[in-house]
Parts: C-alpha cells; sequence; structure tokens
C-alpha cells in the first residue's frame, strides 16, 4: 500500500492556525502528520500575512506550525512540471497566480495531493490530485 502524501497550500495552514481543533486538524489526526508537509512557497506566503497582521500571537502560532511541518524546499524537476504547466494554462487560456503555480508544479514533480479549498485554480492543472479539507468531505480527484 502506498503512502498518500499531502502538500498543504496556504488556506489550509492559516485554517489550522486558527482553528486548532478544526478540520484541517481533524484530517492531519486521520492521515498522520507524516503524511503532510508545506511548500517553502507556502512558508514564506504565511510568513508575510504574519509580519504584514503585526499580530505577535499570529507570527508565533505560524513559526509554531511550520516548526513542526517539514518544509519542502524548490527543486528540480519542479522546474520542468513548472514550464509545462505554465505553458498548457497560457496556451488554453487560463493561467493560474504565480504562487499557485509553484506549488502546484511542487506537488505534481513530487506526486503529492494538494490540500487546499482553491479548488477553482488548481483543478485545472492536468495531472495534479487536489483535495479539500475545509469543504464537504470529498476523495482525491484526478485530472
Amino acid at each position: 500500500m502506498t503512502l498518500k502524501r499531502f502538500l498543504l497550500d496556504t488556506v489550509t495552514v492559516s485554517d489550522l492556525a486558527r482553528n486548532p481543533h478544526g478540520r484541517v486538524a481533524r484530517h492531519l489526526a486521520e492521515e498522520g502528520v507524516e503524511a503532510v508537509c508545506v511548500s517553502i512557497v507556502v512558508a514564506s506566503e504565511l510568513r508575510f500575512g504574519a509580519v504584514k497582521s503585526g499580530s505577535a500571537r499570529l507570527s508565533e502560532r505560524i513559526a509554531l506550525l511550520l516548526d513542526r511541518l517539514p518544509i519542502l524546499p524548490l527543486e528540480p524537476p519542479t522546474d520542468e512540471h513548472y514550464a509545462e504547466i505554465r505553458h498548457h494554462l497560457e496556451r488554453v487560456g487560463n493561467p493560474i497566480g504565480p504562487n499557485d503555480l509553484l506549488i502546484a508544479a511542487q506537488a505534481r514533480a513530487l506526486g503529492l495531493i494538494v490540500v487546499t479549498d482553491n479548488q477553482r485554480e488548481f483543478k485545472r492543472v492536468p495531472g495534479l490530485e487536489v483535495v479539500n479539507w475545509l469543504g464537504p468531505r470529498r476523495s482525491p480527484t484526478h485530472l
């Protein structure tokens, strides 16, 4: 049996910081902490949001979460997937945001399932598995 691995997006980790006993926490308990990670892109967005808010409490919560979750660096072959995905989405006239594009490329390159509430963006990426832990319980979809 292959272990499912999940790449949490910014909104998902933000929800976990705000609701440490909420839906995301329940999914983490169900899947196991060892099955989840975040991208350096997500970690950067979270730290920026905490600094921008000026909230020491939020900064502490984000730091605590990021200390406990593996943070994946951007490494090859993410760059190849980025180029393929961006070319495809631009060709069909349906691009996604630059940070979401990096997250999607990294997840696809590593065979990870993206956990996001922003399925509208991520579902446009061919070959990417996406699941929403904030909405109704769904199984991953593969496009």
